[in-house]
């Protein structure tokens, strides 16, 4: 059976989140980024599993929360592509990017638990770039996280398509025609 899990990932405030909500306005099953809603929970309980708090309790969270929503969206029809706002592998990078241990166990889940192999990725994008009170990374921090997302879907043998920095209508017809033509 055709996987039809596909990823739309990127660094922070690369439009992603308007590309989500257009998905799931347009009908698509969509499974949400997992790291927000870590951040407004923890803020609201005033716990510590935060990016600028404890990085470590924050990733841990973050691999947890993935992995249960991967697992969760195995219930869901196989007939039409189901977006995930973020994967498996982004919890990983985030590991990679601050340097903290990465288990075999956790290695294991991002090859095991796996996605359709085309993942799209939105490039930096300073027109439209801003911060909020759960995304604080400079621009720089931004970049670094493009490519180290797309370093780490490539290392799990995943081919990663650049979404082009274009209107949301033409970022959704992108994604359809690529996968269109990949079937």
């Amino acid at each position: 059976m055709n996987n039809k899990k596909y990823i739309l990932t990127g660094g922070p405030g690369v439009g992603k989140t308007t590309l989500i909500n257009k998905l799931t306005f347009y009908g698509f099953p969509v499974i949400q980024e997992d790291a927000r809603q870590i951040i407004k929970e923890q803020s609201r309980v005033n716990g510590d599993g935060l990016p600028w708090k404890n990085k470590s309790l924050y990733a841990n969270l973050m691999l947890e929360a993935s992995i249960n929503s991967y697992q969760k969206s195995v219930g869901l029809s196989n007939e039409h592509p189901i977006f995930f706002d973020r994967g498996i592998p982004d919890a990983l990078c985030y590991f990679n990017m601050e340097n903290l241990p990465i288990t075999l166990e956790k290695k294991t889940f991002a090859e095991s638990l796996r996605y359709n192999l085309l993942v799209f990725i939105l490039p930096p994008w300073m027109e439209i770039y801003e911060t909020d009170t759960e995304r604080k990374q400079t621009w720089k921090e931004a970049e670094k996280t493009f490519s180290s997302m797309k370093e780490t879907y490539e290392n799990l043998k995943y081919t990663v398509l650049e979404i082009p920095k274009d209107s949301v209508e033409n970022r959704i017809k992108f994604i359809f025609n690529s996968i269109e033509s990949s079937e």
